[in-house]
């Protein structure tokens, strides 16, 4: 079977290296152009194009798909089915008719809840058990195709988005090379369309929501910051100067009723936050801005935070 692939991140990459150690002929591999990263902001290639590059597989990096040209071009490779992971562009109907067999994309989610660009953090955030992996046919829509295969896995209590990750990405790049097994002997089945009811959206993670927000309850705050780690991070402030919190942990229900933002108490374990609802946030480990991450008792040493003063909300 000839397999096109289309991704972006280390997310996709995994699933490319299944296939490809899976022995499956991989023609073409389309992947986002190279763009700025890190805190140099140095062009830097995708992490689907480090594997493809690393392994001899042909790539190329449209900046669009929508173009005639390029169109014309896709079409000039034979293709079975095209393999989708996160790829960060959206396919016009000509390119979805391109392979024979169609495209298929491995969503991080169990659809149709948290369609759309950001389904882990989305989940974590809003306190799911359970996330999973589904393998859909692609339709023209946003994450909307008829389902192949859907596979669950519970969401621990202290799960970040970086461990999550790391899960559905083993799962999804699993799923796919069973899938493209059963499709090789027609034994794949009929893809049944997604339920009209419980449909949620993942949208993108926008700068202003890592603000922490000191009258939301700790249990919340705690969501979010999981739900932001390691990446985009969770924002508070000291004094005016921002950090991102990397780790934290709910505390029972504070009392004298302080105000949301102010330091209950520091200790070795680290530094309690008033929440909102009479709740406390505990902060175990921070990262100052541009510095590297601590513990929270050492940031707190070293800038002078004390009991009864308070942190802010502030962008990075």
């Amino acid at each position: 079977m000839r397999a096109g692939f289309a991704g972006t991140p280390e997310f996709a990459a995994r699933a490319l290296a299944a296939l490809h150690e899976a022995g499956y002929t991989i023609p073409l591999v389309l992947t986002q152009p190279d763009r700025p990263s890190g805190r140099g902001m140095t062009v830097a290639p995708s992490p689907v194009k480090r594997y493809a590059l690393a392994h001899a597989l042909r790539v190329e990096q449209p900046a669009s798909l929508k173009g005639a040209d390029v169109q014309s071009a896709l079409r000039d490779v034979e293709l079975d089915v095209l393999v989708v992971a996160a790829y960060g562009l959206i396919l016009p109907q000509p390119v979805l008719d391109w392979p024979r067999r169609g495209c298929l994309n491995i969503h991080a989610s169990l659809l149709p809840r948290w369609r759309g660009a950001a389904p882990i953090a989305r989940a974590l955030e809003a306190g799911d058990t359970v996330t999973g992996i589904t393998i859909m046919r692609m339709d023209a829509g946003l994450d909307t195709g008829p389902m192949l295969r859907r596979e669950s896995i519970p969401i621990a209590a202290a799960e970040t988005a970086g461990t999550l990750h790391d899960r559905l990405a083993s799962l999804g790049a699993r799923l796919i090379v069973e899938t493209l097994r059963l499709m090789e002997r027609d034994a794949v089945g009929d893809a049944t369309p997604q339920p009209a009811t419980g449909v949620t959206y993942a949208a993108k993670i926008d700068r202003a929501e890592r603000r922490i927000d000191w009258t939301a309850s700790a249990t919340v705050l705690d969501r979010k910051v999981r739900a932001f780690s390691p990446a985009p991070g969770a924002t508070a402030a000291w004094r005016g100067t921002a950090f991102r919190i990397v780790a934290a942990t709910v505390l029972d229900s504070n009392s004298g009723d302080p105000a949301p933002g102010s330091v209950v108490r520091v200790t070795r374990a680290g530094i309690d936050v008033a929440c909102g609802a009479h709740t406390t946030l505990r902060l175990t480990a921070v990262q100052p801005a541009g510095g590297r991450a601590m513990t929270a008792a050492a940031f707190a040493a070293g800038r002078g935070v004390v009991a009864g003063t308070p942190f802010e909300s502030a962008d990075e």
